[in-house]
C-alpha cells in the first residue's frame, strides 16, 4: 500500500517526505564514588553532577549515573568499584563516553599505604573493561576533587596521599591514552562548597558538570584572555614573552604583535600559549589574537616594565589623600599605565548585605577594570606609594611603566598566600580562622562584623587565609611582571614570629606562581605608631632581609604618625622602594637603603656599631644622635651617647659598664634621627654585642 502511494505521488509530481533513521543518543557513563552519586545533595536526582550534565548536553545524549558511595579504585581496597553492582550496570550500559572519577576513598589509611603499587594497574583494568564492553568508548578520567583542610585525616596523611594519587591518575591517562579532565583546579579555591570537607554541594556539582560538558564537547567558551589584556596594556620588555589564553578545544590560534607572528593550536582542555622573542621598549603597538571564529584586537599596547603593587591600606592609600604636594606628584603621563583593582566593597565596620556576602563567596571581590594611561584623574585615585614608585622608575628608565595595584585595606599576610602552601607549611592558620589566634583579633572581629548577615556555614572574607590570593592573584593568570612592591604588616603586627613564617611563605608562593625564583620583592617596613609591638615587628622585618634573597626593605619610621596608622607622606616611601629596584634590577649606582645594622663589637669604654649603606652618616636634623640604647646581661636598656666616626657609630653609657645588648629606634613611635648621605633613615634594630646580621651576605 505504501509503495503504491509513493508511485502515485511521484506520477502526480507531489512532494514526498523521505524519513531518515534518527541517530541514537550518545550514552555517557558517569563512573565514580559518592561524589558522582551525589551524596550530601538534597535532591541528587536533579542536582548531582550527572543530572546537571544531562540537562546541559540535551536530547542527543543519555547520561547514566553509576556512582557508588565509598567505592575505591583499588581492587584490594575496602570497597572496590569493580566488585560493585554499579560497575556491572555500567558495563551493561556500554557507554559511548565514560567519565571516571575515582581515588578519593583510596586515601583511606586502610588502602593507599598498603596497596598504592596496585593503583595504576587496577585503573587500567577498569578502562580495559569499559573498552571490552564498547571498543569505541571515549574515556575521560578526572583529576580528583579537593579534600579540604577540615577533613579529619587531612594532616595525618590524607593530604599527601591525595597528591600522590593525583600524580598516579596522570600516569594512567598517558598509559591508557585517555583524556584527562580536571575536577580539582576549578573547585580548589572554593572550600566553602564542601560542607563536609569531601562532598561538593549543588553549586560544586554544577562546576563538575560544566567541566565534563566542556571536556565532552570541546566548548570552552571560545577565545578568551585574562583580565589584564586590554587596550593600553604594558607587556614586559626584554624577556621571552608568553601570551596565553583559552579557546575551544583544538582551535587554531594566531598571534600577531610588533612584527612577530605565531600560530598554535589549543589543547584538548582549551589552553594555548605562544612565546614571543624578547623585545625592546615601545609604545603605540597593536596586539591581535584570533581563532577562526573570533578576533581580539588590543590597541595602544606598550612594551616596558611591569610591577605589581600590593598589600593593605597603606598601599591602597590614594594620591589625592596624601599630603605630598599634588603639583609635584600628580600629573598626566601617558607612558605610565595603571591597572587599578579596587575592592567592590570596603571592609569598614559595617554588616554587608546578604547579596554582598554571596558575591564575596563567589570570589567576586574586585571590581572589573582595564589598563588606563596615567591621566591626572587616574593618578589621583591610584595608590600614592605605587604611583611614586612608578613615576621615579619611569623617569629614571625613560621607558613605559605599567603598575598593577590590588591592595586591600586591613588585609592579612595569610590572605595573600596560596592554599597549597598554607596546607603544607602552616595548616594551623587555616583552622577555624574566625577564632584563630594566629590571625589578629581586630581582623577577625572586622571580618565577623562584615559577614554577620551571611547565612552560609562557610563564610568568605578578604581577611580569610588564601582569599585574596584566590580572588586577586589567580585572576592575574601569570601575567609577566618584573617584580613586586609590598606594603603590609599592620594586620599581622601582633605576632611577629608568625609573620616571619608567613612572609617567607608569601614571597615563595608568588615566586612559584609566576615561575620566577628570583623575582624581586621589595617591601615597606612599618612606620612609627604608638602600638607596643611595633619595634619588635620592625626589627623582624629587617632581619627577614637576610633570609629572603632578592628582597629589599624601605624604612619608613621617619614618616610615621604617632596616632594615625595611615601616615600621609607617601611619595618618599615609593621613592625608597624604587631605589631598591633601580640599584638591584637596573644597575643604577645609588644607595638603595638607609643604614642597615651589620655588627656590634665591644670596644674599650664602649661599643662600635657598623652599618651597610652607611656612606655619609649624619643626623636628619643636625642635632645629636637620638635613639641608641645599651643594656647589660640584665637586658635593662639605658640611653647611650652616640658619636659618628666615618661609617660607624661609637656608643657608651655610664649606666652600662659592661654592654651586652644594643638597640636603636626601639620605641613604637620614634624620633631616632640617624641617616646616610642621601637622607635615608636607619632601621630599627636590636642585637647582642659581638654578633651581626649582614643583609648583603645574601648577594
Amino acid at each position: 500500500m505504501k509503495q503504491s502511494l509513493l508511485i502515485l505521488f511521484c506520477l502526480l509530481g507531489l512532494p514526498v517526505a523521505v524519513s531518515q533513521a534518527a541517530e541514537p543518543p550518545l550514552r555517557v557513563a558517569c563512573i565514580g564514588n559518592s561524589i558522582t552519586y551525589g551524596s550530601g545533595i538534597a535532591n541528587r536526582e536533579q542536582d548531582s553532577y550527572p543530572a546537571v550534565l544531562q540537562r546541559m548536553l540535551g536530547d542527543g545524549y543519555v547520561v547514566g549515573n553509576f556512582g557508588k558511595p565509598g567505592a575505591t579504585l583499588l581492587l584490594r581496597g575496602h570497597r572496590p568499584y569493580l566488585k560493585q553492582a554499579e560497575f556491572r550496570r555500567a558495563m551493561d550500559f556500554r557507554g559511548d563516553i565514560a567519565v571516571i572519577h575515582l581515588g578519593i576513598n583510596d586515601t583511606d589509611p586502610r588502602d593507599w599505604p598498603n596497596y598504592r603499587d596496585d593503583f595504576v594497574g587496577d585503573y587500567l583494568t577498569l578502562i580495559d573493561s569499559l573498552r571490552a564492553a564498547n571498543p569505541r568508548v571515549r574515556v575521560l578520567i578526572a583529576r580528583m576533587t579537593p579534600l579540604t583542610h577540615e577533613h579529619r585525616r587531612f594532616r595525618s596523611g590524607t593530604r599527601q596521599w591525595h597528591e600522590e594519587i593525583q600524580r598516579a591518575i596522570e600516569i594512567v591517562a598517558r598509559a591508557a591514552d585517555a583524556e584527562l579532565i580536571d575536577f580539582h583546579t576549578p573547585l580548589y579555591p572554593h572550600p566553602d562548597l564542601f560542607p563536609d570537607a569531601v562532598h561538593p554541594n549543588e553549586q560544586g556539582a554544577r562546576i563538575l558538570a560544566e567541566t565534563v560538558y566542556s571536556g565532552i564537547t570541546g566548548d570552552y567558551g571560545g577565545l578568551r584572555m585574562g583580565i589584564l589584556y586590554s587596550d593600553n596594556m604594558v607587556l614586559q620588555r626584554g624577556i621571552p614573552l608568553e601570551i596565553h589564553g583559552m579557546a575551544n578545544a583544538r582551535e587554531t590560534v594566531s598571534v600577531h604583535f610588533n612584527g612577530q607572528r605565531r600560530k598554535t593550536r589549543a589543547s584538548a582542555t582549551g589552553h594555548w600559549s605562544v612565546r614571543l622573542d624578547p623585545m625592546e621598549a615601545a609604545e603605540g603597538l597593536t596586539l591581535e589574537i584570533a581563532t577562526p571564529h573570533r578576533r581580539l584586537t588590543y590597541r595602544n599596547v606598550a612594551l616596558g616594565e611591569v610591577w605589581l603593587c600590593s598589600g593593605q591600606s597603606n598601599m591602597q592609600f590614594r594620591v589625592e589623600s596624601s599630603c605630598d604636594p599634588l603639583d609635584t606628584v600628580a600629573f598626566a603621563n601617558p607612558s605610565l599605565r595603571l591597572f587599578d583593582m579596587k575592592g567592590r566593597w570596603e571592609t569598614n565596620n559595617v554588616a554587608w548585605p546578604q547579596e554582598v556576602t554571596d558575591s564575596v563567596a563567589r570570589l567576586e571581590y574586585f571590581a572589573p577594570t582595564v589598563w588606563q594611561p596615567g591621566s591626572r584623574e587616574q593618578v589621583l585615585r591610584f595608590s600614592a606609594v605605587g604611583y611614586a614608585f612608578a613615576r621615579m622608575l619611569q623617569d629614571s628608565l625613560q621607558v613605559p611603566v605599567g603598575v598593577i595595584c590590588n591592595a586591600v585595606g586591613g588585609s592579612t599576610t595569610e590572605s595573600w598566600i596560596d592554599r597549597h602552601t598554607l596546607e603544607c607549611a602552616f595548616p594551623d592558620i587555616l583552622t577555624d580562622w574566625l577564632q584563630n589566634d594566629f590571625i589578629q583579633e581586630w581582623a577577625r572581629q572586622r571580618a565577623a562584623r562584615n559577614m554577620s548577615r551571611s547565612t552560609a556555614r562557610h563564610k568568605r572574607h578578604p581577611y580569610e587565609p588564601c582569599y585574596l590570593f584566590e580572588s586577586g592573584i589567580l585572576p592575574l593568570d601569570h601575567y609577566p611582571i618584573r617584580g613586586v612592591v609590598w606594603y603590609q604588616g599592620e594586620s599581622n603586627a601582633h605576632n611577629f614570629e608568625a609573620h616571619e613564617r608567613l612572609f617567607k611563605l608569601l614571597v615563595g608562593s608568588w615566586r612559584t606562581y609566576w615561575g620566577n625564583a628570583t623575582m624581586p620583592f621589595y617591601y615597606v617596613q612599618l612606620s612609627s605608631l604608638s602600638r607596643p609591638s611595633w619595634p619588635w615587628f620592625r626589627d623582624s622585618q629587617r632581619r627577614l632581609l637576610a633570609e629572603i634573597d632578592h628582597s629589599g626593605m624601605a624604612v619608613s619610621l621617619d614618616r610615621g604618625d604617632s596616632l594615625d596608622v595611615h601616615p600621609r607622606r607617601k611619595a618618599d616611601i615609593g621613592y625608597r622602594l624604587c631605589r631598591w629596584a633601580l640599584n638591584r634590577d637596573y644597575g643604577f649606582d645609588l644607595l638603595p637603603s638607609g643604614p642597615l645594622f651589620r655588627s656590634a663589637a665591644g670596644k674599650k669604654k664602649g661599643v662600635e656599631v657598623a652599618f651597610d649603606y652607611a656612606e655619609g652618616l649624619k643626623t636628619s636634623d643636625g642635632d645629636a644622635i637620638r635613639g641608641f640604647e645599651l643594656a647589660g646581661a640584665d637586658c635593662l636598656f639605658h640611653p647611650a651617647t652616640a658619636t659618628i666616626y666615618g661609617s660607624r657609630v661609637y656608643l657608651h653609657s655610664p649606666k652600662v659598664p659592661h654592654p651586652v645588648h644594643v638597640r636603636y629606634a626601639w620605641a613604637p613611635f620614634t624620633r631616632a634621627n640617624l641617616v646616610n648621605r642621601d637622607d635615608l633613615p636607619a632601621s630599627t634594630f636590636r642585637a647582642e654585642i659581638g654578633t651581626g646580621i649582614t643583609p648583603q651576605q645574601q648577594e
